[in-house]
This record gives C-alpha cells, sequence and structure tokens, in this order.
C-alpha cells in the first residue's frame, strides 16, 4: 500500500506542467533616451518569476532597449552591447541576475 502511495506521488509529480520561461530577447523601440542600459535600478526586480510582464518593467527601469533572457546553462556571446539587458534566471524561473552588456 505505502509502494502505491508513494508510486502516485511520483506519477503526480511528474505530470505536473513545467512553467513556459521567456526565452530570446524583447526589444523596446519606443524608449525615451539614448537607450544605455543601468542595472542598478532593475535590481529591484530580482527574485521574480520570469515573464514578459516583468521584461517591460525591467526594460523600463534599466533604461536599456533590448533585453536578452538567459536561463540554467545558456550560453551568450560576449559581444558587449551598451544598450541592452541581460536577465538570468534559474531553473524555477526566478530571476537571479540583471546585467548589462
Amino acid at each position: 500500500m505505502r509502494w502505491s502511495i508513494a508510486l502516485l506521488a511520483v506519477a503526480l509529480v511528474a505530470c505536473t506542467p513545467s512553467p513556459v520561461l521567456p526565452t530570446g530577447g524583447v526589444d523596446a523601440s519606443d524608449l525615451d533616451g539614448d537607450g544605455a542600459c543601468q542595472a542598478a535600478p532593475a535590481q529591484t526586480l530580482l527574485h521574480q518569476a520570469a515573464s514578459d510582464e516583468l521584461a517591460e518593467a525591467i526594460l523600463k527601469a534599466s533604461g536599456a532597449r533590448t533585453l536578452r533572457w538567459g536561463g540554467p546553462d545558456t550560453v551568450f556571446t560576449m559581444d558587449y552591447r551598451e544598450d541592452r539587458v541581460n536577465v538570468i534566471y534559474d531553473a524555477d524561473g526566478t530571476i537571479t541576475r540583471i546585467t548589462c552588456g
């Protein structure tokens, strides 16, 4: 009986849908100013769930024109863009880092 309850619990966890996490990038073409990224103001948005709605808030707070999402094990190019904010999230979709570049 205990084994069947344990197997049922494992099966239910395996069937739980994973959250859909953002990937790729977001552009803000209607931004005022020069678009230079300032990561400090966006740090208040750390530890929240990554989402498209939050992307808009991060772009606005940072002043960047472009946002680049990065999940666990994501490989980034090393090109530096002063108008881009990088948002890194963990396997649970929680934002862990916000940097410029």
